[in-house]
């Protein structure tokens, strides 16, 4: 390979993709982050330059089961009354690649059967009175549109030995990379000849560890990817710098933790040994030293090729190991008979209220027609012969919307301890909401009952100007907003919504549901409906707004069956951070 010029980002991406091209199975594929744009598009006219012999297919998205398996031509089936089969687009893709657009929203049931195939290189199907074991052995590059919150599965991107991270590339950077086509054609012949030293394989699987990367799989294509980055070199015997790139592209955004620094050395002098005669017998041993890689200058190599923003994140794993990624999302999920997004088919009686899939159930059928008119001494002009057993009913999945009730404790209490912090908080969570198109409502307290303030509403400005003239001071009357946002979630379930309720309070409770004061009285109050709110199911978190963590708030979201936070001092956006995933059940 000749020198590569241009930024660090794009030599990064040149150089996977001329290493997935000498063998796209074997590494299975290049897991690339990068928005739409001029500059995600050289890089697939890239790939494809490396390979112009390869077959190439696009997954869709929402593709469905017999499309990608394969199943049976019921075109040719019904003309002819023999059982014909037609591939499916992973089978169509052997020795190929396969294009997948946003990956990180691609269905557990699409991942699955892509990782079947590229750990075995082979697809079976057992569908449709049909059992067949088809080669499909393809290579895998997924897109990813590079949204903060979203990743693609784990499953998959284990099995990819290539990252690239596009998303800071400009398309002025992108400068072509000049390779020679001889050497790219020797290493598709000889990369499995390479011999990979054992002292490299232990540097390997030391700095493996040392990143805390636990997957087997990650070693075995990093292995891999050393030895077609010294094939493309045309040498026999990987080195020390191939093992360094490999390690660059392949294993540094799986680290999940930083090397432990080594124990300081001992300031004392040691006494030095006595020397040893030289035995004679290992003259002709130490004429020719054994070359062993550092294996702590490979580590600290990983760690300094780790990308700034991984770095910071890995440094901070201790404190957010907790904390929940599910943002992003919407309300749980369910099946429908009716509505939603189909998911494909299964057995089933149309006269219950699902709905009649009519191709796949005259897929069903057509493998028996041959026996059923031989028992009925039909001819084919009679048309099929469809029996119940055949129905097959379309499956859906149904997505709920979901509503977020902020309950905010607008009394003297919390007036006291920072109500505009509390304010800025709730503002920033609408703002998530909004992004996901939740629903949200707001309920008040204060003096001697709750006010609905907003009810369930997709409008960010209605919100911020409820908020904002919400005012402060007097009782606090938390049994009386419980009982509201019970109400309330009540009738969200009802709606078809997955509900979730936020308090922002310190859990004092002062004033009874009938609005005479009394602190043993309204704390009991709150308590009794606050568990009549958690065995109904639904989330809840309490944040606590006062200056330090005070057991009230503690007991009261105990009783809820729901989260507690202390609200962090003057940081309303890392609040917005922790309770975003709040809103989303999955």
């Amino acid at each position: 390979m000749s020198t590569v010029l241009g930024p660090a980002q794009w030599t990064a991406a040149e150089a996977a993709v001329t290493a997935f091209s000498v063998a796209p199975h074997a590494l299975g594929g290049i897991w690339l982050r990068s928005p739409p744009g001029p500059v995600r598009t050289l890089f697939l006219e890239r790939v494809d330059e490396q390979r112009p012999d390869l077959n190439r297919r696009k997954l869709p998205l929402h593709i469905q089961e017999n499309r990608l398996l394969g199943g049976i031509d019921l075109t040719r089936t019904l003309a002819s009354g023999a059982v014909h089969w037609e591939q499916g687009l992973l089978a169509q893709s052997d020795r190929g690649i396969i294009t997948l657009a946003m990956a990180e929203r691609a269905s557990r049931q699409i991942v699955a059967h892509l990782c079947s195939a590229l750990d075995t290189g082979v697809l079976k199907v057992a569908r449709e009175g049909l059992n067949q074991t088809v080669p499909a052995a393809f290579g895998v590059v997924a897109m990813d549109e590079g949204i903060e919150t979203e990743r693609p599965e784990q499953a998959l991107t284990e099995r990819l030995a290539l990252r690239v991270d596009l998303t800071d590339v400009s398309i002025h950077d992108a400068i072509a990379c000049e390779i020679e086509g001889n050497s790219i054609a020797h290493a598709r012949k000889n990369w499995q000849q390479v011999t990979l030293p054992p002292a490299l394989l232990e540097a390997l699987v030391a700095t493996t560890i040392a990143l805390g990367i636990n997957s087997p799989r990650a070693l075995i294509l990093a292995s891999r990817l050393t030895k077609i980055l010294a094939a493309l070199e045309l040498r026999d015997t990987a080195e020390e710098d191939h093992l360094n790139r490999a390690i660059t592209l392949s294993l540094v955004h799986r680290a999940t933790r930083l090397p432990e620094a080594p124990p300081e050395a001992s300031t004392e002098e040691q006494p030095e040994p006595p020397e040893q005669p030289p035995d004679p017998g290992d003259t002709e041993a130490s004429a020719e030293p054994e070359l062993t890689p550092p294996i702590d200058a490979i580590i600290e190599a990983a760690v300094a090729s780790i990308p700034a923003g991984l770095l910071a994140s890995l440094k901070q794993s201790s404190a957010s190991r907790g904390r929940s990624t599910a943002g992003g999302k919407s309300g749980a999920r369910q099946r429908h008979k009716q509505r939603g997004r189909p998911i494909g088919s299964q057995p089933g009686d149309p006269r219950r209220g699902d709905r009649l899939n009519l191709m796949a159930t005259l897929r069903a059928a057509a493998p028996w027609q041959g026996l059923r008119r031989r028992e009925r001494n039909a001819s084919p002009a009679q048309g099929l012969l469809v029996k119940p057993s055949d129905f097959r009913v379309t499956r859906f999945r149904y997505q709920r919307e979901s509503t977020t009730i902020f309950v905010v404790d607008a009394s003297g209490s919390a007036a006291m301890h920072r109500m505009a912090e509390a304010k800025g908080a709730v503002e920033l969570l609408l703002a998530d909401c909004y992004s996901r198109r939740d629903n949200v409502a707001l309920i008040a307290f204060r003096g001697e009952q709750a006010e609905l303030l907003l009810p369930p509403t997709r409008s960010l400005v209605r919100a911020k100007k409820a908020l904002a003239a919400l005012p402060g001071g007097g009782g606090t009357p938390l049994a009386h907003a419980l009982e509201m946002t019970t109400l309330l979630a009540e009738q969200a379930h009802r709606d078809g919504a997955t509900p979730t309720a936020v308090f922002l309070t310190d859990g004092v409770a002062n004033i009874a549901l009938d609005g005479t004061p009394g602190r043993q009285l309204a704390k009991e109050e709150a308590l009794r409906i606050a568990r009549q709110f958690a065995a109904m199911g639904y989330r809840a978190l309490v944040i606590d707004a006062s200056p330090r963590a005070q057991p009230r708030a503690q007991e009261l979201a105990g009783a809820l069956g729901g989260d507690y936070l202390l609200m962090p001092r003057a940081d309303a956006s890392l609040l917005r951070d922790i309770v975003s995933p709040a809103g989303a059940v999955s």
